[in-house]
């Protein structure tokens, strides 16, 4: 049985969603379809990678996952095909595949099967639903389209030196904790041992610990800490962060470590 997986930007209140697994379920009648998620923001393909690449992997080898956030295809932006740690994924290279994939391996087409209608505003059900098929039958990715090389995004990464991280807010979740774009290894290579201060809300907030869960400072204070993604994470205890902090998508998170000559000299006195 396949497992198909669908996230898109749809929300729950069109006809998009039932038609897209009409048309699946016609192809392929013993097919297990699972929506990871149909409330993404408009073209919010930041989020919808975010959360794509942090549940993927726990589905099994074999998956194909559609990709419908941003769908409309032009020269920049190509229907593709990729393979990656024995998954499938069928979308637009809105640059939403490297924010996926990372620096993991790949293999990738750009999509030269024809739809069957003449209508081009409805890619997912005219297009997607036909490979995802062909996939399923045994078609090599080859017998899709021709090698193609996925967009490398580096927008979203924090810049650093010696001394500092510069980071941003690069998801919020339901429970509006702020998920910055700093990961525990860059944390962890900067830092080398040494005290650190995170800044917040333009240096309003400084933050001086890293702790291992929410419930590990009181109710209402402000806790940072790694969780499972690997990402710095800001958060409040039981309230929210983000309303609470002022904090949205893009907004500032900068981590100043101690200076190493700076703590020699201190040591001393």
């Amino acid at each position: 049985m396949a497992i198909i997986t669908l996230t898109s930007d749809w929300g729950d209140s069109d006809y998009y969603v039932p038609a897209v697994k009409g048309a699946l379920y016609s192809r392929i009648p013993d097919a297990n379809i699972v929506d990871i998620t149909h409330k993404i923001a408009s073209f919010d393909v930041r989020s919808a990678a975010f959360i794509v690449k942090n549940c993927y992997k726990n589905f099994p080898e074999g998956t194909i996952h559609i990709l419908a956030v941003d769908t409309e295809e032009s020269i920049d932006n190509p229907h593709i095909v990729l393979k990656v740690n024995g998954h499938y994924f069928v979308g637009t290279d809105n640059s939403i595949f490297s924010m996926i994939i990372g620096d993991d391996p790949y293999e990738a087409v750009i999509i030269e099967v024809v739809q069957d209608t003449d209508f081009f505003t409805f890619s997912t059900r005219d297009r997607f639903v036909k490979v995802v098929d062909m996939i399923y039958k045994g078609s090599q990715l080859s017998d899709i389209g021709v090698p193609y090389r996925i967009k490398d995004i580096s927008v979203f990464q924090p810049s650093y030196d010696a001394n500092a991280i510069h980071g941003m807010v690069y998801y919020i979740d339901a429970y509006e904790n702020i998920i910055t774009n700093i990961s525990k290894t860059l944390f962890e290579s900067i830092r080398a041992g040494r005290k650190f201060s995170i800044k917040i809300c333009s240096g309003f907030h400084t933050i001086k610990e890293i702790h291992r869960g929410y419930n590990d400072v009181q109710n209402d204070e402000i806790v940072a800490l790694f969780g499972t993604h690997g990402l710095l994470e800001i958060a409040i205890n039981h309230s929210n962060a983000s309303s609470l902090l002022g904090m949205d998508y893009k907004s500032a998170v900068d981590i100043y470590f101690e200076d190493e000559k700076e703590q020699k000299e201190f040591s001393m006195f």
